[in-house]
């Protein structure tokens, strides 16, 4: 295989001399690299993994002190979203469709019963 063999140990003068070439890149005199480009030459060099800059400032906040978005704020327990085919009680479409079917059959069940009495409170001829 080509090109397998590592680079060796990585040296102050390889980070440097990488620092130079990135700063050269970015337009900037090859004579003034910044700490930026002596960061990204090591990570280079050393095959760190590369950190977006966003995650490299949220890594350096200490746990401690992570996002607060009120200081002082205790927070509060978010209200539970009832989904698109539930009701106020949190029952499902297919749960309302069923406890309506119960609702109706006693219903029906009250009507025979009450007409049953009826017919039976009747004198028969």
């Amino acid at each position: 295989m080509e090109n397998a063999a590592g680079i060796g140990t990585v040296t102050s003068e390889m980070v440097e001399a990488r620092a130079r070439e990135l700063a050269e890149i970015d337009g900037r005199p090859s004579s003034k690299p910044s700490e930026a480009d002596y960061q990204q030459a090591k990570r280079e060099l050393t095959g760190e993994a590369e950190m977006d800059p966003q995650e490299q400032s949220s890594e350096s906040v200490p746990d401690s002190e992570g996002w607060d978005p009120l200081p002082g704020s205790t927070g509060r327990q978010a209200v539970d979203s009832l989904g698109e085919d539930e009701d106020a009680e949190g029952r499902s479409e297919s749960a309302q469709m069923f406890e309506e079917g119960v609702s109706e059959a006693e219903h029906d069940q009250m009507r025979q019963a009450s007409r049953a009495d009826e017919n039976s409170d009747e004198p028969e001829p």
